[in-house]
This record gives C-alpha cells, structure tokens and sequence, in this order.
C-alpha cells in the first residue's frame, strides 16, 4: 500500500523536523510547512542532507496542506487559533493531528478544557477529522536516530479509523503508540506536559516521560 504524503505544518520549529526526520527516514514523502516559504525549503534541504534522500519537500502551509494525506499541526501554542482559522479550507477532506499542548514553560500547570484538539476540530468542522497525538514526546529525542524513544504516544480521537493511521504513523517513527479515547481525553495528555515538564525541572534532566505497561496490542483494532 502506497504510503500517504505528510505535511508538518510549523514545521520549522522544535518538534516538527524531528517528526519530519523520522517519517521520510522510514519512507514518507514528507512536507515542512511554514508561514514563510523560505524557512520551509531550509529546514527540508536540511533534512535532505542529513538523511541522504530528496523526499522532503519545503512549502508555505496552505500548499503544503492541500498537497497532503495526513497533516501534523506542531505550531507554539500561542499560534495554535490563528493557524488553523487561516488553514480553515486547505485541511479540508484531510486528517489533521494536533501535537499542541497548551502549557506554560515558565509556569507549568495543566490546560482548562477543552481540549486544543477540540477547539480544533470546532474551528475546522466535521470536514476535517482532527485527531491529538504526539504532545508529550521529547523533540530533543525525535531528531536523534539513534535513540530509541522512551515516551509513548498517546493517541485520541473521535474517529477510531483516523486514530489507527496515527498510531501507524507513530510507529513507523520508532514510537510505541496507544489509542486513548475520544478528543476530550487529550486535554489530559495536554496536562500531563506540565507534569513531565516539573518533573524535568525537580531532577534537572530532560528526558521524563510517560510508559504504558499491561498492554500487548498498540492498536485500538
């Protein structure tokens, strides 16, 4: 089966060229979005570069959105409203996975609901199906290899059929990945952010993250 074409939009930051790394290393035609153009084609040169391949492909988000199967949001959460209003009609027919996490750094305390997943799918409508994965992985982590990643993904969705893919997709970027019930449950995953992010600060290391144990299957099947 013909593996979908992704798209990271905000892709140039922190977590998105992790993901991007991960996913055309196992094989994907992978899309870097960015509001600008050119920040997009340097990020995915970059990749290009550092994988030895040439199926990264750099784009302002819109394009990159249409041009995609499955689109990955990792936008900073101040952004999270606007970008999505402005990708209202390119995410369109799509599946749309929402990496945000609605916390403070400097102040780590869990999110009010809902969800940004849900205030996503709202924004977007019943056209798009939104689906919240990826908020607790470490991106120093995904840009290395090498390193197997200790954090699972926790995967949430109100459509199991869009979940599942996402869960594929985690897996086919070297994370255990776990179907978690419907959008309202992400607002917990968002939260649990803030707990890895004191727990990071109280020992001083960088690399707190959540295990599911008890389980054999990764996939809500």
């Amino acid at each position: 089966m013909k593996k979908p074409t992704l798209a990271i939009l905000g892709g140039t930051g922190k977590e998105g060229p992790g993901l991007g790394m991960r996913w055309a290393y196992a094989g994907y035609a992978v899309i870097i979005g960015s509001r600008q153009e050119e920040k997009a084609l340097v990020t995915a040169r970059r990749l290009n570069e550092t994988l030895g391949v040439d199926t990264v492909r750099g784009m302002e988000n819109a394009a990159a959105a249409r041009a995609a199967d499955i689109c990955v949001l990792t936008v900073v959460q101040s952004a999270h409203q606007a970008a999505l209003e402005s990708l209202r009609e390119a995410l369109q027919g799509k599946i749309l996975v929402d990496a945000t996490a609605r916390v403070d750094f400097r102040m780590p305390l869990p999110p009010s609901p809902p969800a940004a997943a849900e205030i996503a799918q709202e924004i977007l409508g019943n056209g798009v199906k939104v689906v919240a994965a990826f908020q607790n992985v470490p991106a120093h982590s995904l840009r290395n290899l090498d390193e197997k990643i200790a954090s699972d993904v926790l995967v949430c969705g109100d459509d199991a059929e869009a979940a599942e893919r996402v869960v594929d997709l985690a897996e086919a970027g070297g994370m255990q990945a776990y179907y978690a019930g419907p959008l309202a449950n992400a607002v917990t995953v968002e939260g649990l952010t803030a707990i890895l992010i004191q727990i990071n600060k109280h020992y001083k290391v960088k690399t707190a993250s959540i295990g599911i144990t008890g389980i054999q299957a990764a996939s809500p099947r």
